[in-house]
């Protein structure tokens, strides 16, 4: 099945599910903090398995104690997709095991 952009009215909605993130222009971005740099690589790592798992990728920025993504979908033109919001619902299920809030 072909990957679509999702309208603003299904991001407004599935926006609802992730509190946290937010849309910046046509990016789903969030900014975790953490209690220390390493906990903060540790999440970027965990991140970057999942990443791997799902075949798609974000931005991802790892600062002192926080860590920053940005996530659209290029293949469509860099709009949000599903795929964006599965990676985001995936990363939401792992970030709290690293003490991110």
């Amino acid at each position: 099945m072909a990957v679509k952009p999702l309208s603003s009215q299904e991001i407004e909605d599935r926006l609802g599910e992730l509190p946290g993130w937010s849309v910046d222009e046509s990016t789903l971005t969030r900014i975790y903090r953490l209690g220390s740099h390493f906990a903060a690589a540790a999440l970027v790592t965990h991140i970057a398995r999942t990443q791997d798992e799902l075949d798609h990728h974000a931005d991802v920025t790892l600062g002192y104690n926080t860590v920053e993504l940005s996530v659209n979908t290029h293949s469509v033109g860099g709009a949000i997709t599903g795929l964006d919001f599965d990676l985001a619902h995936r990363v939401e299920g792992l970030a709290p095991a690293h003490g991110a809030r």
